[in-house]
């Protein structure tokens, strides 16, 4: 699990929770952190050893974290599973990881990249970095996105739905 695979983040790791090198983990994905299973924290892969908590707000105990400083020197940390371990998704369903790095078109024309997958109330938005220009929101909603190709790493989108115009 350390190099090549993608990897879907399952949270990140907010505080310290006792003593015994236990730790908060926020926005997790329900489901993911499982007692015994086999995790990347900031590249490191580390086994949980115990969950409690409830699965919208987990508690933690990694091996190799006893103590309250051990835990706190992991704030902040991203958790990982590698996709193979995770329930499959449905159609017109995707991981972040699978979607940052992807490409994105109207058409022809070139948009940008996606460095981020934000969750909002309403929905969930792909933020993309544009050579030139602001950062763009696109909604993940069929009328802004016409498709993803996870495989070829390329996203198209209707920048007219968006209110602009591509070049």
């Amino acid at each position: 699990m350390a190099a090549g695979p993608i990897n879907a983040r399952a949270g990140r790791i907010s505080s310290p929770h006792g003593l015994d090198g236990s730790v908060k983990v926020a926005e997790a994905v329900p489901g993911l952190l499982k007692k015994g299973g086999l995790v990347l924290v900031d590249g490191e892969e580390r086994t949980i050893e115990r969950v409690s908590g409830t699965p919208a707000k987990p508690i933690v105990r990694l091996r190799g974290s006893s103590r309250r400083e051990d835990a706190d020197q992991l704030r902040g940390s991203i958790i990982e599973v590698a996709l193979e371990s995770v329930p499959e998704l449905g159609e017109d369903e995707w991981w972040a990881s699978e979607l940052i790095g992807c490409t994105v078109f109207d058409g022809s024309f070139e948009v940008g990249v996606v460095v981020d997958l934000i969750g909002l109330p309403s929905c969930e938005v792909l933020a993309v970095d544009r050579a030139v220009g602001n950062q763009l929101l696109v909604p993940m909603v069929g009328d802004a996105l016409r498709s993803v190709d996870v495989p070829a790493k390329r996203i198209d989108i209707d920048l007219k739905f968006l209110g602009e115009a591509s070049e």
